[in-house]
């Protein structure tokens, strides 16, 4: 199967996991707050990092139908963050995925709990019992979820971001800033997602390290990927705003180093990335090909 069918069928299958899991785990009543996730959560999107999360289980032979409750908490804390990006006193955006963000759609109030919802209930799908019997296995997962969404994850390359903007922290960024803001803001979760994939296969910790290694390159990757398409791309291909970054004086690579330097930083992670899979063989063929994809996508 092609790497796009094989991304357009792991998001199928994601969506209807969340679909049902969303069901099952939501809002006990159908209102504002259930809907509002619903409209987060199944209104497209690539699933890249479910996908990862079952190509990397796939790895140590873990079928896909034991990965999708990893994959649909990690897309669940994936589209927190987005919500919560999205928000005035954040990102301030109007558009995602095509269609008006949360906040725009619902309002303000509704979309900070709507993304606190989604962030509970990523670890409420892990520490369940029922798909999992291994208790080590939910913990190492919870755990592993945490450490890269929090505080040292995920939400302080959030605050990096934010600080750089609103505050001019610091007044001038390094390269070596903008790569910790990008492997924590966008890398750790990414790299999570691979991890969960060795951490459900019982992999031996150099698989795992090379796992999570091979997401933190691949994180940098799509990072600078997404921030060419927003200096260069078309807001209805995207579906997003685009030229957003220089028009707000952000950190990224792009804006440091300008368009070549960075596209020469963005082929230098895809390599690291491809390089990181050496030791599976041709077994990681399809994580090469998300290395390659997450390089040169158009949107």
């Amino acid at each position: 199967m092609e790497f796009v069918q094989r991304l357009e069928a792991a998001a199928r299958h994601t969506e209807d996991h969340l679909r049902a899991l969303l069901e099952e785990c939501g809002p006990a009543d159908d209102g504002r707050l259930g809907d509002a996730m619903q409209y987060a959560v199944l209104a497209g999107g690539k699933r890249f990092r479910p996908l990862l999360v079952i190509e990397s289980a796939a790895l140590f032979g873990i079928e896909e139908r034991m990965a999708l409750n990893v994959a649909a908490a990690i897309e669940c804390v994936h589209c927190y963050s987005l919500v919560h990006d999205d928000l005035p006193c954040m990102d301030d955006d109007n558009l995602r995925r095509g269609q008006p963000t949360v906040h725009k759609a619902y309002d303000e109030w509704t979309a900070i709990l709507t993304g606190d919802a989604l962030l509970t209930l990523a670890f409420e799908i892990l520490a369940r019992p029922t798909w999992q019997p291994d208790e080590g296995v939910r913990a190492d997962l919870v755990l592993a979820l945490a450490k890269s969404a929090g505080g040292r994850g995920m939400v302080e390359g959030q605050m990096l971001d934010l600080e750089a903007e609103k505050l001019g922290t610091p007044e001038t960024p390094t390269i070596n800033h903008i790569r910790r803001l990008h492997a924590l803001k966008t890398g750790e979760l990414i790299a999570c997602a691979c991890e969960a994939g060795a951490i459900l296969g019982h992999a031996t910790a150099i698989d795992r390290a090379a796992l999570r290694r091979y997401g933190q390159h691949l994180g940098l990757a799509f990072q600078i990927a997404d921030d060419l398409l927003d200096a260069e791309g078309d807001t209805e291909i995207v579906g997003k705003a685009t030229g957003k970054d220089d028009a707000r004086g952000k950190a990224t690579l792009v804006t440091l180093l300008g368009v070549d330097n960075a596209r020469a930083c963005l082929e230098e992670a895809e390599q690291d990335a491809v390089k990181s899979l050496h030791s599976f063989g041709e077994r990681g063929a399809a994580l090469i090909e998300a290395a390659r994809f997450a390089a040169h996508r158009a949107l």
